[in-house]
């Protein structure tokens, strides 16, 4: 071969460097496909939401159910309210203003027992992550006890930060809240304070907004999606729950 073959590659060498290079340029546009993907899911679930397979989520936090809610009320009771609220949403603490007497009612005379499904996509709508925040201090209170749970979540969507407005509340009022709702072990302010259950609620809150849900508050009685607006008022929730007994 003439002096200009000297450094060339065989042929088949040739083949299998492009090769190579090609599946490397395939596996990085796969690569930021990924991501592109999950930066637009990060776009409506603030933070990063963890796919629902994360194991790094950890176990299901004391006193919440396989799908993360916070389950109030008699096991055996005939009817069971699920409401998946964000607790910065307006529209939740209205919802709360509304029936939240109903609910407790139903859950002290057994006639249904009510899951709360406690999720965070609004820490956009403010300058402190105080969604997700509140979210992590649902599981901390509940891992204490239930007998108190409606009262707290009363009393936090009743100190509502505004929507999109000043930063929500620190963890040190979130505590002060907790404890003036009746939980006052040490382990609610420090799993407060440690975010201890950040992970697992965005592992389930992106389990939850890929399902049914497209919006907070969203009711479901005995599994079924309740038509927001035939449950919009205190009558109406309350001939749903009778209808479903």
């Amino acid at each position: 071969m003439g002096t200009n073959d000297a450094g060339r590659q065989p042929r088949s060498a040739r083949t299998m460097a492009l090769t190579g290079v090609a599946a490397v340029l395939a596996l990085a546009m796969a690569v930021v496909v990924g991501v592109l993907a999950g930066r637009s899911f990060g776009s409506v679930v603030a933070g990063s939401a963890l796919p629902a397979t994360f194991d790094a989520a950890g176990p299901v936090p004391v006193g919440a159910t396989a799908n993360g809610a916070i389950r109030v009320g008699e096991p055996g009771a005939p009817v069971t309210i699920r409401v998946v609220a964000d607790l910065q949403c307006p529209a939740c603490a209205h919802f709360e203003e509304v029936h939240g007497a109903l609910l407790a009612e139903v859950v002290d005379n057994g006639t249904a027992a009510v899951e709360y499904n406690i999720i965070t996509f609004l820490d956009r709508a403010s300058t402190d992550e105080y969604s997700s925040r509140a979210g992590n201090a649902s599981y901390c209170v509940a891992a204490s006890g239930l007998s108190n749970y409606q009262r707290w979540l009363s009393a936090m969507f009743e100190n509502q930060p505004s929507e999109g407005g000043d930063a929500g509340f620190p963890d040190s009022e979130l505590i002060a809240l907790a404890e003036q709702s009746g939980y006052r072990d040490p382990t609610v302010a420090q799993c407060i304070s440690a975010r201890t259950h950040d992970a697992y609620l965005r592992a389930r809150t992106a389990e939850i907004l890929d399902g049914t849900v497209q919006g907070t508050p969203t009711v479901f009685i005995n599994g079924v999606k309740a038509d927001s607006r035939a449950v919009s008022t205190e009558a109406g929730l309350r001939a749903a729950i009778d209808s479903a007994r």
